[in-house]
């Protein structure tokens, strides 16, 4: 391939954004970007792919369905050398992917572990300590795809979802880096993924926030930890309400999984020990310090 053979681009999120800033940066053409609207009911804090591509004079497309027939007819008459998908959020159907001479993915986990949506909220949440980035042909099945290049970040005990994404969004950057030229020279050697070792997670909604505290306390501080901010967060219901839990730690203590133990520090029973709350919110109130907020009495069970 030519170094000026055209790049389509289908990215969202923090990702995409990084890899097209990469791509553009280096020189590389990039002939369109396809992406999303924004949704309103969520929280968006990532860079915009759509403002990245404006700013160089990329032309940007927001296509309902990136598979209907318009999209594809355009895609196909820009005759792109590559197609690279950096956190879409839609799977390219086969129209698409025979487009170019290669279409490739850019996914949040060390594949095959953790394909599917939200891999960096369910690895923390599963209590993994390491995840990454991996770039693989597209293929009709999700993340299933014959292996570019990998590069793994840690996770610490105590990180939130939005650090461990910060680490791997940079080793989506580096993989790219390094597999750019190979792949429009053609020289890129592919592996093919270990299907006895694939595991398969769904999206994320807010409900799966909920907290079962019958769980242990690490694995409620895991869940935590996965959906803090600026994800939808952890929560709870007393007397009816709901109370997000922003922070907590786990502590030793003893009683009925969701009964609290003690209000300074405010200290919640689980399955297995305890946990401390330390920031919390009330549904439409604002978030506050759990020592400082009112609505709980010792003994009371959350999570009726």
């Amino acid at each position: 391939m030519t170094s000026d053979a055209p790049i389509v681009v289908f990215g969202y999120h923090d990702v995409g954004a990084a890899c097209l800033d990469l791509l553009l940066k280096r020189g590389e053409r990039v002939a369109a970007v396809f992406t999303h609207e924004d949704d309103p009911r969520e929280e968006v804090w990532w860079r915009s792919v759509r403002e990245i591509a404006r700013s160089a004079g990329v032309p940007v497309y927001t296509p309902g369905d990136p598979n209907d027939r318009v999209c594809a007819e355009l895609v196909h008459r820009l005759r792109p050398a590559l197609i690279f998908s950096f956190y879409y959020r839609r799977m390219l159907g086969p129209e698409l992917l025979g487009a170019s001479r290669g279409a490739f993915n850019m996914h949040g986990s060390l594949l095959p572990r953790y394909r599917g949506r939200a891999p960096v909220n369910w690895a923390i949440l599963n209590g993994e300590r390491r995840t990454g980035a991996t770039l693989h042909a597209m293929v009709r099945k999700p993340d299933a795809g014959a292996i570019v290049d990998q590069e793994a970040v840690p996770i610490g005990p105590r990180d939130t979802a939005r650090q461990v994404f910060d680490r791997v969004t940079a080793a989506a950057c580096q993989v790219l880096a390094r597999s750019i030229d190979s792949l429009k020279e053609g020289r890129a050697i592919l592996r093919p993924q270990d299907e006895s070792q694939a595991s398969y997670f769904g999206g994320r909604t807010p409900e799966d926030g909920r907290i079962d505290w019958a769980w242990p306390a690490s694995r409620i501080f895991n869940l935590i930890r996965a959906v803090t901010h600026p994800y939808p967060g952890a929560f709870t219901t007393i007397r009816g309400h709901r109370l997000f839990l922003w922070w907590g730690e786990p502590r030793a203590g003893h009683g009925r999984p969701g009964e609290i133990l003690s209000l300074r520090p405010l200290v919640v029973a689980t399955g297995r020990d305890a946990i401390e709350l330390v920031r919390v919110q009330w549904e439409h109130e604002v978030e506050m310090a759990a020592d400082a907020a009112s609505g709980f009495d010792v003994g009371l069970l959350c999570g009726d």
